[in-house]
């Protein structure tokens, strides 16, 4: 089996890509999307978050939810707004948001290489999310929310990628955020093999976002192994809706902390504790992390530049290093008492694309007692973690710009 293959996607009929195109199942509340996706009855958030569909205050795992969407789906296709491609394809896929630029490609990725490790995770799932893709793949008969993939340096499929993209774009959309989306079929069988080939000479794929996704579409490759008594690896359940970028062009944003309450502690004696492992020094001036090892710390009014002492760097461990952990493991737990990132209510997260002023604002009108502003995590962590076959904590990326809803998905036979 190929690490990734080929395959007939489900596309927006021609000229129908910018009614379709939506925001991830994942970043809008049932809310948000009800109103996003009024009056546009061809919107994929009908598919993606259909108890928008149905009455006020249905449970969005409820089995009539599934149902809905499939319903939808089916609408789609028969109103010619949704159409299939008639043979495999890869699709050159590229973002612009704010100037930045990157160009990856859709493909169908093995679920025995995910079962294996070679396309690499770094983070813990949920049961209770992965029940909800796993029911939703099984209601469509299709993966619908792509996973975002990285591959390591390879210039041989940029090369390609870039030749793909030289021609006007099959589907091109500008979502209402900004974000320009276009996607290009390449069909050629030449270039398919020679994609193909070059994956399959790649060590790995890491994850960047969406595990619970790739998790899902693994337990629904297992149950239908097991029912299916002529399995021979080749069936379009083998494999996951992925689009793979270049690691070396994607973006990952701060992702900051906002804390409640100083432990019982006054701002003086705060400051003197922090520095015991870290130089504190005013600043005038919001502070926007330059380096690994600094920190931006923000109290009502004023801001704060701090720097770890290096001798508590380790150099060793992918995740130990990680900014995010030597704030956790040496201001957040030991002086704030907040020792469950996961599960203490006293601490929240703020994703870098709200900027410093949202940090500001949390603090001085909103009541939170203090901010941290992070570096972000580079690409080659988030590798290291995955190649030691660690986790990385909480709310340790932000990745943007985020992949489109309903540009391409795969249908399994």
């Amino acid at each position: 089996m190929s690490l990734i293959r080929p395959f007939a996607g489900l596309r927006p009929a021609p000229s129908r890509a910018a009614e379709v195109a939506a925001p991830p199942y994942d970043v809008l509340s049932t809310d948000e999307a009800r109103v996003r996706a009024q009056g546009k009855p061809w919107s994929f958030l009908h598919i993606s978050k259909p108890e928008i569909d149905l009455p006020v205050g249905t449970d969005p795992y409820a089995a009539e939810v599934y149902a809905k969407a499939a319903e939808n789906l089916d609408k789609m296709l028969a109103a010619g707004v949704l159409t299939r491609d008639g043979q495999p394809c890869y699709y050159a896929y590229r973002l612009i948001m704010n100037g930045h630029s990157q160009t990856g490609l859709v493909a169908a990725a093995s679920v025995a290489d995910y079962d294996t490790n070679r396309i690499r995770k770094h983070e813990f799932t949920r049961p209770d999310k992965e029940d909800d893709r796993v029911r939703q793949i099984d209601a469509l008969n299709a993966q619908t929310g792509p996973v975002l993939l990285a591959y390591p340096a390879a210039p041989q499929v940029d090369a390609i990628l870039h030749a793909a993209t030289g021609a006007t774009p099959d589907a091109d959309v500008t979502a209402e955020d900004g974000i320009r989306h276009s996607i290009w079929v390449i069909r050629d069988a030449a270039v398919l093999a020679q994609l193909t080939a070059a994956f399959d000479g790649m060590h790995a794929l890491y994850i960047a976002d969406g595990h619970h996704r790739s998790a899902a579409a693994s337990r629904v490759a297992a149950a239908r192994r097991a029912a299916n008594p002529v399995h021979d690896g080749n069936e379009s359940y083998n494999y996951f809706l992925s689009v793979i970028f270049p690691h070396h062009q994607m973006k990952i944003l701060d992702y900051n902390r906002v804390m409640t309450d100083l432990n019982d502690m006054d701002a003086a004696t705060f400051l003197q504790r922090i520095g015991e492992h870290f130089s504190v020094q005013p600043s005038s001036a919001p502070v926007k992390p330059a380096r690994p090892g600094e920190f931006g710390l923000y109290l009502p009014g004023q801001w704060y530049r701090l720097n770890i002492r290096t001798d508590l760097i380790p150099a060793n461990d992918p995740v130990a290093r990680l900014d995010v952990s030597l704030l956790q493991n040496h201001l957040i737990g030991p002086v704030l008492g907040i020792n469950d990132p996961r599960r203490d209510k006293r601490i929240d997260f703020v994703g870098g694309i709200r900027g410093l002023p949202e940090l500001e604002k949390r603090v001085d009108r909103d009541g939170m007692a203090v901010a941290f502003s992070l570096y972000a995590t580079r690409m080659e962590d988030l590798m290291a973690v995955a190649d030691a076959n660690e986790v990385m904590p909480p709310k340790s990326t932000w990745f943007e710009p985020k992949l489109a809803d309903g540009l391409v998905s795969h249908v399994l036979d």
